[in-house]
């Protein structure tokens, strides 16, 4: 089997394809499909003039194209199909897919996509939606970090709070109902809208999360951290100039404070990765006394696991945190420079997933994140990170595509 590719017009790609579709080649053929979908494809035409027979695994790999690109408000359209093709669109009664406008029945249905405004930001281009300024959130911190460095944390130092459905949190805790029941698994935790994540330090290194009904707040059991309550009103895309290719996390921050028009902000970011770099906890700081400060050499080393190299490359990231550029006020025991520019910090938690298409056009986060949650395998949570050190440092976490949830911070 032969397959090409084409660019044309209006950022349609035609996809050719000449032999036999069937089980051998159909995962090959979607191969080069769900290449197209991370590149940021959402037109495809697939032409299948020259395929003498098309069995069910192509057929499920034409169907795949579809759903992914539907859930992203794109279009797959079968042009010039053969006999042989058409017999089997027929007899599946899929015939719909040889027309641009037509829905298949079972598939899902196109929308009509908003468009917002265009924004370009040091090779960032943001698509914003939503008013032109925004109620601010009411910002908070839990608890205190000492004790992570000083004797650990004991019962005295942990409380049980319930996150707010509008806003976001992160921070050191576990899901949970008290001080014992958590003690031995306290790690890195983020939320927002309803949906809390968390790395155990038990030993497992399985995250674990919990997505509440519409009039549930979340709970966690935590160390300390901060919570932001209120409308994450605006939302912006992003993707990079084309000759670009990825951003680092500061770069985009430094533009999403610029779309805020503040320099303090919340933050729900949820995108395509190309590489993460941060820290995770090994063991708890509550389990029991702790012998000197966990980040000193050498017990840093029982303590603490970084990324040796960029992790979770081409996943999907949900990304929580706050971002100060100038005084940090208030929050500052728990800022930490977001790039070289020592002037920009920020504190995020980043849990990563198995790789999902963002659709286009303005996203409701609420909706957006139980869908990440129930579709997508949560891989693992990290304390993002950036090492900037002359010549061994491995720089940022960086991105190609996503869109962010944001409002200034009160």
């Amino acid at each position: 089997m032969e397959i090409t590719q084409e660019q044309q017009d209006g950022g349609w790609v035609e996809v050719g394809v000449n032999g036999r579709l069937d089980s051998y080649w159909a995962d090959h053929f979607k191969t080069v499909l769900e290449d197209l979908v991370r590149a940021g494809t959402s037109k495809v035409r697939v032409n299948l003039a020259g395929v003498s027979y098309l069995s069910s695994a192509g057929l499920g790999a034409l169907v795949w194209c579809y759903k992914h690109l539907d859930s992203v408000r794109g279009k797959l359209v079968v042009t010039s199909p053969s006999a042989a093709v058409k017999e089997v669109l027929e007899v599946t009664r899929l015939g719909a897919l040889l027309e641009t406008e037509a829905p298949v029945e079972g598939l899902g249905r196109r929308t009509t996509v908003a468009l917002g405004r265009r924004v370009d930001r040091d090779q960032v281009i943001f698509e914003l939606f939503g008013p032109s300024a925004a109620a601010g959130l009411a910002c908070r911190l839990i608890g205190d970090p000492r004790p992570l460095l000083e004797r650990g944390f004991g019962p005295a130092d942990c409380r049980t709070v319930a996150f707010p459905l509008a806003g976001l949190g992160l921070g050191l805790g576990a899901l949970g109902k008290d001080f014992s029941d958590c003690r031995g698994r306290f790690g890195e935790f983020l939320v927002a809208a309803g949906a809390a994540a968390y790395l155990p330090t038990d030993g497992s290194n399985v995250p674990d999360y919990l997505v509440t009904s519409a009039d549930a707040s979340p709970e966690l059991h935590v160390c300390y951290g901060i919570v932001c309550e209120g409308a994450l009103s605006r939302f912006a895309h992003f993707e990079t100039e084309s000759n670009v290719g990825r951003v680092p996390l500061s770069r985009l921050v430094q533009g999403y404070l610029d779309l805020a028009k503040a320099d303090r902000i919340g933050l729900v970011l949820l995108g395509e990765t190309a590489g993460l770099m941060g820290a995770a906890l090994r063991r708890s700081p509550g389990a029991g006394a702790v012998a000197g400060s966990p980040f000193a050499f050498p017990q840093i080393r029982d303590w603490l696991t970084f990324t040796a190299e960029r992790a979770y490359m081409r996943s999907t990231a949900l990304v929580v945190g706050v971002a100060v550029r100038g005084a940090p006020g208030p929050l500052a025991p728990l800022l930490r420079p977001l790039g070289k520019d020592e002037t920009l910090q920020g504190h995020f938690h980043a849990a990563a997933f198995s790789f999902k298409p963002l659709p286009r056009g303005e996203l409701e986060l609420r909706p957006t994140l139980a869908a990440l949650f129930e579709q997508q395998r949560l891989q693992g949570i990290l304390h993002l990170l950036a090492d900037h050190r002359e010549a061994v440092g491995l720089g940022e976490s960086e991105f190609v595509r996503g869109g962010g949830w944001f409002a200034p911070l009160e």
